[in-house]
């Protein structure tokens, strides 16, 4: 994901160090605004998503491993729909990594 907003920056012409870019300065700031915002949101989730894989695999190592596995799956395709600047497209499987998450907090 961070290669991808490299790339974007570049495409888009968004330098270091703006984490976000302006529409008054950049025609095609939404687009690397979801391209960025894809990838700090999936940044946000981790904490929560490294402590339960470690709560979840001091009692369940296997289905922890195959659980985390599928949500880190999951989370790459939800940045690709958010990278799209559809908001829809990231909606399914948004649904499911988040869904995962809720299921690894029961």
């Amino acid at each position: 994901m961070g290669i991808q907003v490299g790339m974007a920056r570049k495409k888009y012409k968004v330098y270091y160090p703006t984490l976000y870019a302006l529409e008054s300065e950049n025609k095609d700031a939404k687009l690397f605004n979801c391209v960025q915002r894809g990838h700090q949101n999936s940044l946000e989730m981790m904490p929560m998503f490294f402590v339960l894989m470690i709560l979840g695999g001091m009692a369940h190592p296997c289905i922890s491993a195959a659980l985390g596995l599928f949500y880190t799956v999951t989370r790459y395709f939800y940045f690709t729909g958010y990278s799209t600047g559809d908001p829809q497209k990231r909606l399914t499987i948004g649904y499911i990594s988040s869904s995962l998450l809720f299921f690894y907090y029961s």
